[in-house]
């Protein structure tokens, strides 16, 4: 008997998280005797609550084929939407939702918290008796899903896309900085992680031959803005220039902290920065040579150009989402499908499956044998690690008169069946979805 597919996606986006939208829905074509119409949820999990389905069957084929090289999450929406306990109403909306539209497969792309609302969603089904296959599909430009073993996950989607963005900046900046450096001397730019290292980390793939007096300030090393100057200052001695990557968790102390709707520091969004933090500090306390600090944040624009992504990481992540649909034929409810490094001396990935009970909000950091004993390096395994994933050559992008073309699907609403309902933490927080998100 066919049954309909649902896909949702939550959490920021990355520069290949449309390739594992793709992936999903040329999955679910796959099985066109067991599953039958494909749905997107509009703005992820709340596009479920409120009701706000999309039919991808009414989608151009073209506009499908563009997922791959169409960045961020326009093409159906994200959100940072947190089902905790307390929300039933919301939990039961769902299960609401699902058996008035006959959905049978539910697909979510998401990180670390987005496979903790896949898990709950899975148990609720099962609860209630609803015959409902669940299955994640992971995502995070942060790389910070999984055990420090890398048994569960090898990599996420996203990251490799990410680390060659970093890469590919630094080598920028470094030839910026050669020609500044008698009157800006220092460059110090922010990248994201909340936690982990790993994006800083991937500072160093654009200079892998450790020629460029580059210091990377990762967030599991204990650096504070004191010792972070007397290293700065020991490299202009040695250099006369430095660049400098910071988390943007790095401790400059509060910085007027905003939070997102699953609870973390959202720093794009606070009063000021930890690149800014530095950058006055070092200025404030003065340089070794003559000059001033300046300071750079990307910012979102990491997570969101698919011009600088990684053809490795375009592939990936729209393989792990097709095998995600076989997850969901094959095994049932309660999986995310995964990516594990083959045992090959030549880099090769291998697409496998854990359960969501396990990887929901796990978390991982940079392994200390991937940093240097300083604190300001990473070491030749993380770059035996990492490079493989930034692959080579530039993705090819489709353009028109001159412009990136992206995919543009035609959001219409597929007919409700439901009551009109408005999400709990809607009314918790007398806010609009665009605040609440």
């Amino acid at each position: 008997m066919k049954r309909n597919a649902l896909v949702a996606q939550s959490g920021g986006p990355s520069p290949v998280i449309n390739s594992s939208l793709q992936g999903v829905i040329e999955g679910c074509l796959a099985y066109p005797q067991s599953i039958g119409a494909i749905y997107a949820a509009w703005h992820g999990i709340e596009g479920v609550l409120t009701e706000e389905l999309v039919d991808m069957a009414r989608q151009p084929r073209r506009e499908i084929e563009l997922l791959a090289t169409t960045p961020a999450a326009g093409a159906i929406g994200t959100c940072r939407y947190k089902l905790t306990e307390g929300q039933e109403e919301d939990f039961e909306r769902i299960v609401e939702v699902i058996k008035a539209h006959d959905v049978g497969y539910f697909f979510y792309i998401g990180g670390n918290d987005s496979m903790d609302t896949a898990a709950k969603v899975s148990k609720l089904a099962k609860e209630r008796g609803v015959d409902l296959v669940v299955t994640g599909v992971p995502k995070t430009i942060d790389n910070d899903i999984g055990d420090q073993a890398f048994t569960l996950i090898d990599h996420t989607p996203g990251y490799g896309s990410a680390a060659r963005y970093w890469a590919t900046l630094i080598q920028n900046v470094n030839e910026e900085n050669r020609g500044m450096c008698v009157s800006e001397p220092v460059a110090v730019l922010q990248a994201m992680g909340r936690k982990s290292g790993f994006i800083t980390a991937a500072a160093r793939l654009g200079d892998p031959k450790r020629e460029m007096p580059l210091q990377l300030y990762m967030a599991e090393t204990p650096h504070t803005l004191a010792s972070l100057h007397e290293h700065v200052n020991a490299e202009l001695r040695r250099s006369g220039r430095c660049i400098v990557v910071v988390n943007e968790g790095f401790d400059v102390g509060g910085v007027g902290e905003r939070h997102d709707g699953f609870g973390h520091v959202e720093y794009g969004a606070s009063r000021t920065t930890a690149a800014q933090e530095v950058v006055n500090y070092l200025n404030d306390k003065g340089l070794a040579v003559r000059g001033q600090a300046t300071g750079q944040v990307p910012g979102v624009i990491q997570r969101s150009v698919s011009t600088a992504a990684s053809k490795v990481d375009i592939a990936e992540a729209r393989a792990v989402a097709r095998h995600a649909v076989r997850i969901a034929r094959e095994e049932g409810t309660g999986w995310m499908a995964t990516i594990l490094r083959a045992p090959d001396p030549v880099y090769a990935a291998r697409y496998d499956k854990v359960g969501l009970e396990i990887v929901a909000n796990s978390s991982r950091l940079m392994p200390p044998s991937w940093i240097s004993a300083n604190g300001l390096d990473v070491t030749d395994d993380f770059i035996r690690y990492a490079a493989p994933l930034i692959g080579d050559g530039d993705p090819e992008i489709p353009r028109e008169d001159g412009l990136q073309r992206f995919s543009r699907f035609s959001i219409r609403f597929i007919e409700k069946k439901c009551r009109s309902y408005e999400p709990v933490r809607f009314r918790m927080k007398g806010k609009s979805r665009e605040v609440a998100s």
